[in-house]
C-alpha cells in the first residue's frame, strides 16, 4: 500500500458522493414533473456504488493468508438507474394538461415517485460521507507533515 493510497481512496468516495448528491438535487428539482422526454412522468434516479478494483488487492500483513478478501481501491459509481420499482403518485386534477384521458384512472395525473423526505435523509448521508472521505485525507496530511517533522 502506496503512501498515497488513503487519499486516493478518500478521493474516490468524495466523488462518487459528490456526483450522489447531484443526482439527489435533480431528483428534488423534477419531484413534480410530469412530462418527460422519455414520455410520462419522471422517475427518481439512484446511483449504484460499486468498488473500484485495480490490479491485485493489498493485503493486510495482520491477518493469515485466506482470512481476508484484501483492501479495496476505493469506489466507482457503477449505474445512475430510474427506480420504476417505486410506484407513481395518482392525483386526482382532470384540468391538468397531463390528466389521463380514459380508463379507470381517467382524470388523475401521475406525478413522479420522488419523495422530498426521503431525498433530504440521503442528501444528509451523502453530504456526511463527504465529510467523512475529507477528514481521511485532512488525517492523513497531518500524519506526513508529522513524518516529516520527525524526519528533519
Amino acid at each position: 500500500m502506496g503512501l498515497f493510497s488513503s487519499i486516493n481512496i478518500a478521493a474516490t468516495g468524495m466523488s462518487a458522493e459528490r456526483l450522489r448528491s447531484d443526482v439527489i438535487a435533480d431528483n428534488i428539482a423534477n419531484a413534480s414533473t410530469t412530462r418527460t422526454v422519455e414520455g410520462g412522468a419522471y422517475r427518481r434516479s439512484r446511483v449504484v456504488l460499486r468498488p473500484r478494483v485495480e490490479g491485485p488487492y493489498w493485503r493486510s500483513p495482520f491477518l493469515p493468508d485466506g482470512m481476508d478478501n484484501g483492501i479495496g481501491q476505493g469506489v466507482r459509481v457503477a449505474e445512475i438507474e430510474k427506480d420504476y420499482a417505486a410506484e407513481l403518485r395518482l392525483v386526482y386534477d382532470p384540468t391538468h394538461p397531463d390528466a389521463i384521458q380514459s380508463g379507470p384512472n381517467a382524470g388523475y395525473v401521475e406525478y413522479p415517485n420522488v419523495d422530498i423526505v426521503t431525498e433530504m435523509v440521503d442528501m444528509i448521508a451523502a453530504s456526511r460521507a463527504y465529510e467523512a472521505n475529507a477528514s481521511i485525507i485532512e488525517g492523513s496530511k497531518s500524519m506526513f507533515l508529522k513524518a516529516l517533522e520527525i524526519g528533519s
